[in-house]
């Protein structure tokens, strides 16, 4: 099934009905009869959306979407395929399937996550795979790969699952993270680890460390081999020397149980 925006909202238009999970077994007409909250009004999908196609576990989304919100919320199953922009909250409540989005994602991708798989070919927001306010436990399970950049906090309070960043991260990055693993290729902002129990941070550039982190040794993690030909199958950039280098281990955060690691490339 194919969803193509033809009348952009005018204010950030709450979709969570679209997601190849809520809308499996739905004839076109139904998609087009669902309600959508455009600002404090609801409106028919059909007003925005040109709904074809049967769905048989893939749905396609064209236009600019990033006035759309929510979208692939509670998706446990299938594929989505979105080419264009999209806006916050991707994914949010996610179990399964995989979403791949042809361009940027804002803030909050993943949130709430447990599983399935999360692609950014562009760049991604704040809070990427973050735990919500309020909430002790961020992301449970999945993955989140992003091909470009992100903003602050990502994979906060991460608990299970991976992220990867194939650009640079903001400030925060890995804040009181719980277990899990979060790769960096780029360069990340100040207050890396901050609070973190355990897991792993993997970067591949020089970072600032928190004074509340000590310096374990140099050597040659045979498990980051593993990790970086995966994230090269997903088609980010590897540089064949950091299969086989050296990495820099910090141990941290002693402020909590000192049992995280952030890994840096060395040589």
């Amino acid at each position: 099934m194919k969803l193509t925006l033809h009348t952009a909202p005018e204010v950030p238009l709450e979709a969570e009905v679209i997601g190849p999970t809520s809308l499996n077994g739905l004839t076109e007409a139904e998609v087009s009869a669902l309600t959508v909250h455009h600002g404090n009004r609801k409106e028919a999908l059909g007003e925005f959306f040109t709904v074809t196609g049967k769905m048989n576990g893939r749905l396609e989304l064209e236009g600019d979407l990033s006035f759309v919100k929510l979208l692939g919320k509670g998706m446990s199953g299938g594929q989505m395929i979105i080419d264009g922009n999209v806006s916050g909250h991707l994914g949010v409540g996610m179990s399964g399937g995989r979403i791949v989005v042809n361009g940027n994602a804002q803030d909050w991708v993943g949130e709430d996550m447990k599983g399935g798989s999360i692609i950014i070919k562009g760049n991604a927001g704040h809070m990427v795979g973050c735990v919500v306010r309020g909430a002790e436990v961020g992301m449970q399970g999945g993955e989140i790969i992003v091909h470009g950049n992100c903003k602050n906090e990502a994979g906060g309070g991460l608990r299970r699952g991976l992220i990867a960043i194939g650009g640079n991260s903001g400030d925060f990055t890995g804040l009181n993270m719980l277990a899990g693993s979060i790769f960096v290729l780029g360069e990340m902002g100040i207050r890396t680890g901050a609070g973190m129990k355990r897991g792993s941070i993997v970067s591949m550039k020089p970072a600032q460390m928190l004074p509340t982190f000590s310096y374990s040794c140099t050597y040659q993690p045979i498990f980051l081999r593993f990790y970086l030909n995966y994230l090269r199958e997903l088609g980010l950039v590897i540089d064949d020397a950091w299969l086989t280098g050296s990495y820099q281990r910090w141990c941290g955060d002693s402020i909590e149980l000192n049992k995280g690691e952030i890994l840096l490339y060395h040589s």
